[in-house]
């Protein structure tokens, strides 16, 4: 996912959003999608808090609630109170549940943060693993993401079998139809610079699951230079992931995702033959 050419010059990735670059008001953005989660976002909340107290910088907090049937909203707005954290916290509240996807784009195009950062609501991933994203970012990345596949990876609480499972065959299937390159795409912490969220969010189209794999093709056609980083992880129960009737539906989203994207990947094998020629 490199943008540099053969002889090692930089060929420049194709970002737009720049107009917006003057309302960056904010450091970092933190974007967490939720359904159905007032059981679990306290954790991730108490985590972002700590996490405030020692970042210098200007936090910014949007929790996207999905359209959840239970009071996700209201719980997270009183943890944001408990922890001292509104003055940095907003609630976007979307009037029905579209998905993952959906949640995370609009909470993308809503940040004002330099950088940007989703992460889940469950908080499987702690916050103090963000400067690991950012080393990248600062060595020149645009996109940086969460793995738990690379070597170093400290996967303290695992994924139950059957979810490796599903995870390994998914892998298997994306890079071979849509993406290679990443071991993990569906990683929920991953790190971006503003022009690269604001370049790929607005192209963004998959409301499921398989939005991440959508993101990181995004990030490969358009030139953008993506960073896979090993992470701890602590797998929580309360996974949204139906065993049964998430397959499919993602299967049929990598199928969406070269269709719709199928001119930009036909410029990008132009660039690249440009420069291998």
């Amino acid at each position: 996912m490199s943008t540099r050419s053969g002889d090692g010059q930089e060929t420049g990735p194709a970002l737009h959003g720049r107009e917006d670059w003057g309302m960056l008001d904010v450091d970092l953005s933190i974007v967490v999608p939720a359904y159905n989660e007032a059981q679990r976002i306290g954790r991730l909340l108490t985590d972002i808090a700590g996490f405030r107290r020692n970042f210098p910088g200007r936090l910014e907090v949007i929790v996207v609630d999905d359209g959840s049937q239970d009071d996700t909203a209201a719980v997270a707005r009183s943890h944001a109170e408990r922890l001292a954290l509104a003055d940095a916290f907003t609630v976007l509240s979307l009037p029905a549940n579209r998905g993952k996807g959906h949640a995370v784009r609009q909470g993308m195009l809503k940040s004002r943060g330099r950088l940007v950062l989703f992460c889940d609501a469950d908080g499987a991933t702690p916050m103090k693993e963000f400067y690991r994203l950012k080393e990248r970012i600062d060595a020149g990345c645009d996109v940086a993401v969460g793995s738990r596949d690379l070597p170093g990876a400290n996967l303290v609480v695992p994924q139950p079998l059957h979810r490796r499972l599903m995870g390994a065959a998914m892998r298997w299937i994306v890079s071979r139809l849509v993406l290679d390159g990443v071991r993990d795409t569906q990683c929920g912490f991953k790190l971006f610079t503003a022009a690269a969220s604001r370049s790929i969010f607005s192209r963004q189209t998959i409301d499921g699951f398989s939005f991440d794999v959508e993101v990181l093709y995004l990030a490969q056609r358009l030139g953008l230079e993506v960073a896979e980083v090993p992470l701890e992880w602590h797998d929580q129960p309360g996974s949204k992931v139906d065993p049964w009737r998430t397959p499919p539906a993602m299967l049929r989203d990598l199928l969406a995702i070269r269709l719709r994207h199928r001119e930009l990947a036909r410029a990008h094998r132009t660039r690249s033959a440009t420069v291998r020629w």
